[in-house]
């Protein structure tokens, strides 16, 4: 059953070092504030899931929390490069960090098994790409009932899952809506599930392309209002583009991305939006 505690001790009580992690949010509800505290806390050696490793995981690359990255686009979306990303994978800065790439669908999938309780999941998917030959956790198998070829992802298992969402009840459920994602398959694929609220209220109102997720499938519940930001969260706040403009110059040389994580990071408190 859920538990409600403030992010730092969320974070302490249930990442670890050495963690699979996932954090996702795709585009939206971006759980940005969980991201900064691992940071603060200086958990190392995560090997690190998400579908779109954006900014969040440009930034916790960076602070060296990261030593593998298992993804299916990485890039700032609308801007560039993910230039800490690059440095580390290409240069070794702060680490050396291992990468398995997949595609939207091949990863969704491995989410998808992870939650159903199989070893792995079977797609027609990566069709015309070299990602089989080259990525670990996928394989060619043929049909058992014909002659077509298909492609088999292994099950993934987060240790933990972190999300952000609009809204917590008291009784410690939480309900998301908007563009959700792989969140639900996150949370039934993870150990344990961390998530972090705008706002917590007396009960949940329908609301259009929602979901809810139980209290008993969640460990912790911050609340964190602008937890997403510089991403949105319908209803609360829209994007920060002007952020994801920004973050191109301070994270291209490695001095500018260490003087943005002493301003930003380490001298501040577990918040959203500065």
């Amino acid at each position: 059953m859920s538990k409600f505690l403030e992010l730092p001790q969320a974070i302490e009580s249930y990442v670890k070092n050495g963690d699979l992690i996932a954090m996702e949010g795709f585009t939206h509800l971006i759980p940005f504030a969980a991201g900064h505290e691992i940071i603060r806390q200086k958990v190392k050696d995560l090997t690190a899931v998400r579908l779109t490793p954006d900014l969040i995981y440009d930034q916790m690359i960076g602070a060296g929390c990261i030593k593998k990255l298992i993804f299916s686009w990485g890039g700032n979306p609308g801007v560039g490069s993910l230039h800490r990303f690059r440095d580390a994978y290409q240069n070794g800065w702060p680490n050396k960090i291992e990468i398995e790439e997949h595609t939207h669908a091949g990863l969704t999938n491995r989410y998808v098994a992870g939650a159903s309780g199989i070893g792995f999941a079977v797609l027609k998917g990566y069709s015309g790409s070299d990602l089989v030959d080259h990525t670990k956790n996928v394989s060619e198998v043929k049909s058992p009932f014909s002659d077509e070829v298909l492609t088999a992802v292994a099950a993934i298992n987060p240790d933990v899952t972190i999300l952000h969402a609009q809204q917590a009840d008291k009784a410690g459920n939480v309900m998301m809506w908007g563009i959700t994602g792989v969140a639900k398959e996150a949370v039934f694929a993870a150990s344990k599930v961390i998530v972090t609220v705008e706002e917590v209220v007396e009960k949940f109102s329908p609301k259009f392309s929602s979901i809810i997720i139980p209290s008993n499938l969640i460990d912790a519940i911050s609340v964190v209002p602008n937890g997403a930001w510089p991403s949105y969260a319908s209803d609360f706040y829209e994007r920060d583009n002007n952020q994801y403009i920004a973050w191109d110059e301070i994270s291209k040389e490695r001095e500018n991305f260490s003087k943005w994580l002493d301003d930003e990071i380490y001298s501040k408190s577990a918040t959203g939006k500065k």
